[in-house]
């Protein structure tokens, strides 16, 4: 997937000089959580519109610059990772600055997450089977061999949660009994903590995903 056909740059970034009414201004005119901030022509960060309405409107944007959140992404970046920065920043827009830290536009969390929803994770018929082991005892190669050993293929996998000294793993399974790839687990000594027939689980995961879409954008 080419996530830097996501590139977006129709908002070009303030300046630390504009005043605080313009970010201000900026912020009822559009949705996002953020708008970008520049210094002669620099990529500083980002304000939030949370903070810029706690500022006097007539104060320049240098005047708050201790608010400035100094998160961005590259190009190259992987989407898995831009996924991630959106969580850790708590944000719907990323910039993306290039080798030169020059900013080139920015991503919408909406469109990364409709990435996700295309994935064969999402899009391809089979089944989910979320397993438990401890953390020094389960491998992904010991994983891929059980669904494997029973003629199944692994669509996705990814360590869901990990609790004290137990790992959690989530993966999606096509072509191939579910049930006895979970009887497998068992002899392996995996916990198993559910197992979900083809597609109900996997659309309440997308009815999530949408949610946490629509809420991030309101």
């Amino acid at each position: 997937m080419e996530l830097q056909d996501y590139i977006i740059n129709d908002i070009k970034p303030l300046d630390v000089t504009d005043k605080v009414s313009d970010i201000k201004m900026l912020f009822n005119q559009l949705t996002y959580s953020h708008i970008p901030i520049e210094k002669d022509g620099v990529y500083m960060g980002c304000v939030s519109e949370t903070d810029a309405h706690c500022f006097e409107a007539e104060k320049i944007i240098e005047d708050c610059h201790y608010a400035v959140e100094g998160f961005f992404v590259r190009p190259a970046t992987i989407w898995l990772d831009v996924l991630e920065a959106f969580a850790q920043n708590d944000t719907n827009i990323m910039p993306i600055l290039d080798h030169n830290n020059k900013y080139l536009g920015y991503y919408e969390l909406n469109d990364v997450i409709h990435l996700f929803n295309e994935t064969p994770f999402f899009s391809e018929p089979g089944g989910i089977i979320m397993v438990e082991k401890g953390v020094n005892d389960y491998s992904f190669s010991e994983i891929s061999q059980i669904v494997e050993s029973n003629d199944a293929k692994i669509l996705g996998a990814f360590v869901s949660k990990i609790e004290g000294n137990l790992a959690r793993i989530t993966l999606k399974i096509g072509n191939g009994s579910l049930n006895e790839v979970i009887q497998t687990f068992r002899r392996y000594s995996y916990n198993i903590i559910s197992g979900h027939e083809d597609d109900s689980y996997v659309e309440s995961l997308k009815s999530r995903s949408k949610y946490l879409d629509k809420y991030l954008n309101m």
